[in-house]
């Protein structure tokens, strides 16, 4: 692979909120249970630009399982990449082409999840140990598709926590000609800590990543880990070129009806809390129509109001047991607690 200049450049500009391949300068990460496809067609309802992720899907299940459920998505969800995790090439390789009918953006490799149970799949973080295999993987991957294939890992893994080893583990994969990593800023600890543990006691290194970024210009580097906020998002793309936002997104989804105008110089959008509220409504007439519970979507509203007044009272609406109504009743319900003045609020500007 021929590299650019090794001079320090700052992140491309060209076009705001984009990299300099294309791809969107700010994504919503794959979170297992949270970022489904119930979660992400709520989401556009926020923002049209943020590169969003499936949950991480094993190329296995692709194989063998139900693909249409694992796989099928709404049009309205691109651009869209897709999350694999697995640790045979040929595998991963199959699964990409099978992929390949459904029209994703992208395919990303993860090499971060660091769950007991993806350690016993021999795949996720515990990849970080063998950068050779990652690279045969990812090889592997560019041969099936045209699209662009990533990469998510962490900053190491115990025994291999420098920032030299990280630095080998990007080279080793950069050679086969990937361009693009999704580097979270903590190590994983694979033995003695949970997922959960896993994204808040390892301490964030956010200099390595800015490093990474500094002493390898060519690639595009996205920093992932504990960003909460808009100002957070401009500050990190002063060091790197693209921001992945994880759990913050799900909490505080309304961060994002900010985002297009913000990041991408949309305008602001003509939108409110209660307006997207009701334009999921045919969604759900749809989702229960074809026999599926409206809670499918409606948990992943909760956190819609976090942080205002009437926040609570619109949760513990949609939570729990919930009465027999339809979907847009039962939202519709929620909505009348929360003070008309909050619901009608307009993206969030820093």
């Amino acid at each position: 692979m021929e590299h650019s200049s090794t001079a320090t450049r700052s992140p491309a500009r060209t076009k705001p909120g984009y990299t300099d391949s294309g791809a969107p300068a700010v994504s919503v990460a794959p979170m297992m249970d949270y970022t489904d496809r119930h979660y992400r067609y709520f989401f556009r309802k926020l923002s049209t630009r943020t590169l969003l992720y499936t949950e991480m899907v094993t190329s296995s299940a692709i194989i063998h399982g139900d693909r249409d459920k694992l796989l099928a998505f709404d049009e309205s969800e691109h651009p869209l990449a897709l999350q694999l995790g697995g640790d045979n090439p040929d595998e991963i390789a199959r699964a990409v082409e099978i992929a390949e009918g459904y029209g994703y953006d992208e395919y990303n490799l993860n090499v971060g999840c660091p769950s007991d149970r993806v350690q016993n799949g021999n795949f996720g973080a515990c990849l970080m140990a063998s950068p050779p295999h990652v690279a045969r993987i990812a090889v592997a991957m560019q041969q099936a598709t045209h699209k662009p294939v990533t990469i998510k890992h962490r900053i190491g893994i115990d025994g291999r926590e420098s920032y030299e080893e990280m630095l080998e583990f990007v080279d080793t994969v950069a050679a086969t000609g990937i361009t693009r990593f999704a580097v979270h800023a903590r190590i994983a600890i694979l033995a003695g800590l949970d997922p959960k543990q896993n994204r808040s006691i390892p301490p964030l290194r956010y200099d390595d990543v800015y490093r990474l970024k500094r002493e390898r210009p060519h690639l595009e580097i996205e920093i992932n880990g504990h960003v909460k906020s808009i100002p957070e998002i401009i500050d990190h793309r002063r060091h790197v070129d693209a921001v992945m936002v994880g759990r913050s997104a799900y909490e505080d989804a309304w961060m994002f009806s900010g985002v297009d105008s913000e990041i991408f110089g949309d305008p602001v959008p003509a939108i409110n809390r209660e307006t997207v509220v009701r334009s999921v409504y045919r969604y759900l007439d749809r989702l229960e129509a074809a026999g599926h519970p409206p809670r499918r979507l409606i948990n992943h509203m909760l956190g819609l109001f976090a942080g205002r007044p009437g926040a609570r009272k619109w949760k513990q609406a949609l939570s729990g047991k919930l009465p027999e109504l339809s979907g847009r009743e039962l939202l519709e319900r929620a909505l009348q607690r929360v003070p008309p003045e909050i619901r009608r609020e307009g993206p969030r500007i820093p």
